[in-house]
């Protein structure tokens, strides 16, 4: 039997209303792109998570992240292709509208918001240690850690809500902070020499395969975690079929190589052969060991402080995000409408921001009374979904690409758009094998409990799936507009 057609509604774009519109033309290029490489946290993945990457791969480690670099690229040709095509505002939600039918776009739409949510949220448990490690070794005091979380929290909600251009000045100030002070290390590992002499043994096929290589993609993928994110900002962003592009290629290439970089030059501070040992016996550490054997004690404490504002940029670039999400779910009518209007003087989605801060609190408090621990339980467990669900969908966005130009018979002018999706398909895909296959390594837990986290992966999509089809059955306007493809004449043309 074959299934009912689709409900036939029209949809006439246009402006939003002034209570509903975000601010226009309050980002360009590079604002996009500190935006996005905050999010990625970089002090905080090459101190906090490098060195689990090193304990297990060793030397090869720098290949991993400077192949998860390549893997991404490929993906964002794909991914950019579809922006001519749909001008949407919800980057993934948008993107896969057009190619796999608005049940999987729906799904998509609610795993992207529970996705950036729980990564955003579970580093809240990672920034209060950094913070209290902070404040201890600068001050001999010691503050709860759900003091320290909930203080962030509002930070972050105030920041956020004085608009996207303020938000954006804050985190280009900060990634350029996090950023120097890896630069000062590795430059200082360089000019010494290292433990004995530079050498390059770390990018040797032998190294660079060796076991335990293919379990650190783990790490590696999760490290470029939010450069997607280019595509929320679209509305916000001053000539956005420029724009759009060049902070995603940005944000790439600049992840790829100051991963494989700095991570190279621990190497040589430790020496090849002695880093898998040095890493495993000092795992939190270990960039701080090397900063002060090669800068300085006072470089060490500096960086202590700089991890803390890592975390809380990365904070701030998720909460836009997310933000951003649910704005545009509620601009098609699936979440509700009071979701969809904007600050009346910073234009920011004010009261979406309001909801992300009221969940961030409940979950937070909710590990906090139950006495967990804020790294090993709401970080580790909470972040897990959210990983690997963003890498879940970047598999269905690049074979949405490939569907979407074979259906329009565009292949042959959007050939390399469609190479690139189908070889993102299936390194995306592999990687996506991966992860799931060494889960434990991201969140140090049991079989029963990986499943349950694996789990709520499928639920969601499942879910927004589910709801899609209740929508083409009593609300058919609401289905019609699933997929973020609001006043964009780009957009109406390929509906």
């Amino acid at each position: 039997m074959s299934s009912p057609a689709e409900p036939t509604i029209v949809i006439h774009d246009s402006a939003p209303p002034p209570d509903v519109a975000l601010k226009r033309n309050a980002l360009g290029a590079p604002a996009i792109a500190f935006m996005v490489v905050a999010a990625a946290a970089p002090l905080t993945v090459m101190a906090g998570v490098a060195p689990l990457a090193l304990s297990i791969g060793g030397a090869g480690a720098p290949t991993a992240y400077l192949g998860a670099g390549v893997a991404f690229a490929i993906f964002a040709v794909a991914f950019m292709t579809m922006t001519r095509a749909t001008g949407g505002k919800g980057a993934f939600y948008s993107y896969i509208t057009l190619g796999l039918g608005r049940s999987v776009r729906l799904g998509a739409g609610f795993l992207a918001t529970t996705a950036y949510n729980t990564l955003q949220i579970g580093v809240y448990g990672l920034m209060a240690v950094q913070f209290q490690d902070a404040l201890h070794r600068l001050f001999g005091v010691t503050v709860p850690w759900s003091v320290l979380a909930l203080l962030s929290i509002i930070v972050v909600w105030f920041i956020g809500r004085r608009g996207i251009d303020v938000g954006a000045r804050f985190l280009g100030v900060l990634l350029t902070l996090e950023t120097g002070v890896l630069l000062v290390l590795a430059i200082a590992v360089l000019v010494d020499r290292g433990a004995s002499r530079i050498e390059f043994s770390s990018f040797t096929p032998s190294v660079a395969t060796a076991p335990g290589m293919g379990a650190i993609l783990a790490f590696a993928f999760a490290a470029f975690m939010g450069f997607e994110s280019t595509a929320l900002y679209r509305s916000e962003a001053r000539d956005p079929d420029r724009t759009i592009p060049r902070a995603t290629y940005w944000a790439v290439s600049f992840m790829a190589v100051a991963y494989c970089f700095i991570v190279w030059s621990v190497v040589q501070a430790f020496g090849a052969a002695q880093i898998q040992q040095q890493a495993t016996s000092d795992v939190s550490g270990l960039f701080f060991s090397a900063m002060s054997t090669y800068v300085g004690t006072w470089a060490a404490d500096v960086m202590s402080v700089l991890i803390v504002t890592s975390a809380l940029a990365s904070q701030l670039a998720f909460h836009n995000a997310i933000n951003r999400y649910t704005y545009s779910l509620a601009r098609d009518g699936v979440l509700p409408s009071f979701l969809d209007h904007t600050h009346p003087v910073h234009k920011s989605p004010s009261r979406a921001g309001d909801v992300q801060t009221v969940l961030a609190v409940i979950v937070v408090g909710g590990f906090a009374l139950a006495g967990a621990d804020p790294y090993r339980q709401l970080l580790l467990l909470v972040n897990t979904p959210g990983v690997v669900g963003i890498i879940g969908l970047q598999v269905l966005t690049s074979v949405a690409v490939v569907v979407y130009f074979v259906r329009k018979r565009r292949v042959g002018r959007e050939l390399v758009g469609v190479v690139a999706g189908i070889v993102a398909t299936v390194v995306l895909g592999g990687a996506f094998v991966v992860l799931t296959k060494n889960i434990v390594l991201l969140t140090n837990a049991g079989p029963a409990t990986n499943t349950v986290l694996l789990g709520v992966v499928g639920v969601v999509l499942v879910a927004g799936m589910v709801t899609a089809q209740y929508l083409r059955v009593r609300r058919p306007r609401t289905y019609a507009q699933i997929g973020g493809l609001y006043d964009d004449p780009a957009a109406a043309a390929e509906r």
